[in-house]
């Protein structure tokens, strides 16, 4: 299990870069925080989906993508609330979503490990 959280500390830097990168991209073009979020959650379930499950977990097959998905609704409403929570106390929408990773990104690794690729 240390190796697979190690794993994917390495891979989720690579993943959220790039979907933080689309989040706050929107967020520049002046699309709501939630409207970003929404994309760069459907950006980030294609990017993540192989990399999560081929590096990380080692059990990659395509027939696991529902589940996977149905990991990232849920991630998606923990981040958020925790975006809305962060920007009730003050922050801005870019702060917020910066909060927010470290707290979804255990969530996705628990979802992850224990009902999309477990075996």
């Amino acid at each position: 299990m240390h190796i697979q959280i190690k794993k994917f500390v390495v891979v989720g830097v690579i993943n959220t870069l790039f979907g933080y990168s689309v989040y706050a991209l929107m967020i520049y073009l002046g699309l709501s925080y939630d409207i970003a979020l929404v994309i760069s959650t459907l950006c980030g379930i294609m990017f993540n989906f192989h990399s999560i499950g081929k590096l990380v977990f080692n059990h990659f097959k395509y027939t696991l993508f529902f589940k996977f998905v149905l990991v990232y609704v849920l991630v998606y409403f923990i981040n958020l609330f925790l975006i809305k929570l962060f920007i009730w106390l003050g922050t801005n929408a870019y702060v917020g979503g910066g909060l927010a990773i470290i707290p979804s990104a255990a969530a996705s690794f628990i979802f992850n490990k224990y009902w999309v690729f477990n075996r």
